[in-house]
């Protein structure tokens, strides 16, 4: 029934989805000409409220959970498990007062209004697996303005999504490079429950009446511990949450 439901919902969704794609897509260009950059995140802002109000559309929920008492005068490295494509737009709304850049593939910095430009233009890492050395330059890039500019960054460290909400193995690497250039940071873990449902059947048609959930975990003080350690803590949090 749920799926059947999807093949008349979904093409709803996906025609709000690109109008608000499209018509943002100039007004961030305007803001970051007129404003700079903090006229540009506050665009950004409302961009991703606008889509993660488009679940609505297809009977999904969103609840997002954050119980910690997070501090915005160090940078926080969020770490969070990855089901969908649909996992971003909570992250950057409920989190914005963080100012999180995230860590994404390079092929996604292209072809996708709204999306893209944000990408190119507001601060993420995009990097490309296929060359070490551009990737390590762009998470360092990213470091760096987690250093100078009080910044956080977002990070999957599962390396692609989760298509059937089973956890894949954590990667050390992208999260040494910021534990080792930005000294000061803290590590949060977010778990993802469920998104990946929305998704279940492919593009389309897409899942309806979902319940999906974030949650922000404790938070990790890296200091004094290797890199390692901090991952295997991350990841241990997270699955306790999602396969509970």
């Amino acid at each position: 029934m749920r799926k059947f439901v999807g093949y008349i919902l979904s093409p709803i969704f996906y025609l709000l989805f690109g109008i608000i794609i499209t018509v943002f897509h100039p007004i961030q260009w305007l803001c970051l000409k007129l404003g700079g950059y903090n006229a540009h995140k506050r665009c950004v802002d409302v961009l991703n409220l606008c889509l993660l109000c488009t679940y609505y559309v297809l009977g999904n929920t969103i609840t997002f959970i954050n119980r910690q008492h997070l501090p915005v005068d160090r940078p926080i490295l969020f770490v969070a498990n990855h089901q969908s494509m649909y996992d971003i737009p909570p992250l950057i709304f409920f989190l914005r007062k963080h100012h999180g850049k995230f860590i994404s593939k390079i092929e996604l910095a292209k072809g996708i209004p709204s999306i893209s430009f944000n990408l190119r233009h507001g601060g993420a890492a995009n990097i490309d697996r296929k060359d070490p050395k551009q990737s390590i330059a762009e998470i360092l890039k990213l470091a760096n303005n987690m250093k100078a500019r009080n910044w956080s960054a977002f990070i999957f460290p599962e390396g692609t999504r989760a298509k059937t909400g089973i956890i894949k193995p954590f990667n050390v690497g992208g999260i040494a490079t910021i534990l080792k250039k930005v000294p000061q940071v803290l590590v949060v873990p977010i778990a993802i429950n469920h998104s990946w449902q929305m998704v279940r059947y492919g593009f389309f048609p897409l899942n309806t009446f979902t319940r999906m959930a974030w949650e922000v975990l404790e938070p990790i003080e890296p200091q004094g511990q290797n890199a390692e350690d901090v991952v295997a803590q991350a990841e241990a949090k997270i699955r306790a949450k999602v396969e509970k």
